[in-house]
């Protein structure tokens, strides 16, 4: 595969103005039945992005592009499954490999709805369970609904990475960012690594290690970010290249999610519907995860004293390490991943946390983009969310066993809510940004 992908990218490097037909083709085929499973897109994705990052195209448009591609494969598979039902496994590559089919169907008919979101992570399910979804007939709105939603958080997951990576190459960062980053991404991957092997194995102490773990990285960022300093400037220049005025609205709209009052709502929106359904349990955890982020939060703040970027032209006066919108959005979206979670098998409760990650980065990101936090605030305000999830996680479990699942009828009461906070914080946020954000001014 190597020089095909070779003689693909060096293709497109002298041709670019192809490039965002590549990046919707492959999307398409990545998410398309059977076709997914034969083509290895997630390399190729990755590799194309990484070309358009150096220049050819902007993020936004990178992003849109696979959204699109992603979509359509998903409504072709759909269509296929809903047009030929049980015909399909009649196709000579499927009888040869029926696991493919069995797989998908046992995992569809295990968690349904949620199933389709989580899969969408997930390489050998994700062109294979709207293929299924059709066979089953699951209404075709509440498919466009879930397909709507994982094809953003994929298209996220998948195609940030390398375009992010084309840029950084092409800028001229300074000299120290790529050791600084090296040492800053091998720490994290030691992190991850510990939290899905210790989760798939089933380890006893899982969660305390991953709380440890957690601990140690963030002492060790808030001892040693005056020695990341290549690692924030660079990073800084980097996002500060593609800002753009046309997103800027949209951007302050995503940061508003993570003020104070909106995490506020939806924090106390989770733990009282926990407290009146009398899953106490869960209710302690919760509310030690989240006040727990919250006070350790503001206490660090102060104790550290670290001033903002100075890309701000009127800067905020209140301190910027750890960053309060990345630790409480971490803190809220990993709560609602580990609850749900609960009873279900080690790969859906990694799942799990993953769809979590996504709205908390764009969150904690969108402080970065608008220059009120450095990259290093950000990192530690989602470590401190995770260790303090994990802490309150571990200290629920030590003193009273293994937490059963969340009544599914609690669930649908957190759900419509936090939809409910988050609809009306749109309505009430994007008007006024469109109508008053400006470039370096005080984000709202």
């Amino acid at each position: 595969m190597g020089s095909w992908l070779d003689g693909l990218t060096g293709w497109l490097t002298a041709h670019p103005q192809w490039l965002g037909l590549a990046i919707f083709v492959v999307a398409c085929v990545e998410c398309l039945a059977i076709a997914g499973l034969i083509v290895p897109g997630t390399v190729v994705l990755f590799a194309i992005a990484v070309l358009a990052g150096h220049g050819s195209l902007s993020l936004g448009q990178t992003l849109l592009l696979g959204y699109a591609g992603g979509l359509l494969g998903d409504a072709l598979s759909y269509a296929i499954g809903r047009r030929y039902h049980q015909d399909i496994k009649r196709i000579p590559l499927l009888v040869r490999h029926p696991q493919w089919m069995e797989s998908a169907e046992n995992y569809f008919h295990r968690y349904g709805v949620e199933g389709l979101l989580i899969g969408r992570f997930i390489g050998p399910l994700r062109p294979m369970l709207p293929l299924i979804a059709g066979m089953l007939e699951m209404p075709l709105i509440r498919f466009a609904l879930v397909s709507l939603l994982a094809a953003a958080g994929w298209s996220v997951a998948y195609l940030l990475p390398g375009w992010a990576t084309g840029a950084a190459f092409r800028l001229p960062l300074p000299p120290g960012f790529w050791p600084e980053a090296g040492v800053v991404a091998g720490g994290l991957a030691i992190l991850v690594g510990l939290s899905i092997n210790s989760s798939l194995r089933r380890h006893t102490r899982a969660t305390l290690w991953v709380a440890l773990m957690s601990l140690a990285l963030l002492l060790a960022l808030l001892i040693g970010w005056p020695y990341l300093t290549h690692l924030d400037n660079g990073l800084m220049q980097l996002v500060q290249e593609h800002r753009t005025q046309a997103v800027d609205p949209f951007v302050a709209m995503t940061t508003a999610m993570g003020d104070f009052r909106t995490q506020f709502m939806l924090a106390a929106a989770v733990v009282l519907i926990l407290a009146i359904h009398r899953q106490w349990r869960h209710f302690i955890f919760a509310t030690g995860a989240l006040l727990g982020t919250a006070l350790c939060n503001a206490a660090l703040k102060m104790h550290f004293a670290r001033g903002r970027p100075e890309v701000l032209n009127d800067p905020l006066s209140t301190y910027s390490m750890p960053s309060g919108h990345a630790s409480a959005s971490f803190a809220l979206f990993l709560t609602l991943a580990l609850l749900a979670g609960l009873g279900q098998a080690p790969r859906m409760r990694i799942m799990w946390l993953v769809v979590a990650c996504i709205p908390a980065s764009m969150i904690a990101a969108s402080r970065i983009y608008l220059g009120v936090h450095w990259p290093t605030d950000v990192l530690a305000g989602a470590l401190l969310a995770c260790c303090l999830c994990a802490v309150s996680l571990a200290a629920n479990r030590h003193f009273g066993g293994s937490m059963p699942a969340v009544a599914s009828r609690v669930w649908w009461w957190i759900l419509p809510a936090v939809a409910a906070i988050l609809g009306w914080h749109l309505a009430t946020t994007l008007p006024h940004a469109m109508a008053h954000y400006q470039y370096g001014a005080q984000p709202l």
